[in-house]
C-alpha cells in the first residue's frame, strides 16, 4: 500500500525536492546515512551538529514516509529501529556529492582535500564506490 502524499505548494521539481529534503537536518541525516555509516537513532543523535531528539523524530518521520528513508527492527535488540536509504534515498548522492565540493571549495572545512579532490575528479568513480 502507497502513502498518500502531502500537497505541495507548487508543481516546481525544486519544490518538490525541497519539500521533502530541503532542510539542512534532513540533509545531515541522509549524509550520515550515505558517508558516516550511522543508522541508529543514537548515533543521528551523537553527530557534531548536535540535533534536538523532537528535529531528528520529526526529520525521520518525514524521510521515511517520501520514501527516502526505510525503517526495520534492529536485529540485536527489536526494541530499537535500523534507518537505511531506499533506492530513492541513494539517489541523492550526486547532489550531496556536489553541495560537499561546493561547501569544501567556498569554506574552511574539517573535509580531506583528499576525498574532496576525489570526489570533484573522480565523481563516477567515488559515487559507484557508495552502491
Amino acid at each position: 500500500m502507497t502513502k498518500k502524499s502531502a500537497p505541495r505548494r507548487s508543481r516546481c521539481p525544486l519544490n518538490a525536492s525541497l519539500e521533502a529534503i530541503g532542510d539542512q537536518w534532513s540533509l545531515l541525516i541522509v549524509r550520515d546515512l550515505l558517508f558516516k555509516n550511522r543508522c541508529r537513532y543514537g548515533e543521528f543523535l551523537g553527530a557534531e551538529e548536535g540535533v534536538s531528539t523532537n528535529i531528528l523524530a520529526d526529520r525521520l518521520k518525514r524521510l521515511e514516509a517520501h520514501g527516502i528513508v526505510e525503517v526495520r527492527p534492529d536485529p540485536a535488540d527489536a526494541r530499537k529501529r535500523i534507518y537505511a536509504l531506499t533506492p530513492k534515498g541513494r539517489e541523492l548522492a550526486p547532489a550531496l556529492v556536489e553541495l560537499i565540493i561546493w561547501g569544501a571549495h567556498h569554506h574552511h572545512t574539517d573535509a580531506s582535500p583528499t576525498v574532496i579532490a576525489d570526489m570533484q575528479h573522480n565523481r563516477h568513480g567515488f559515487l559507484a564506490a557508495l552502491a
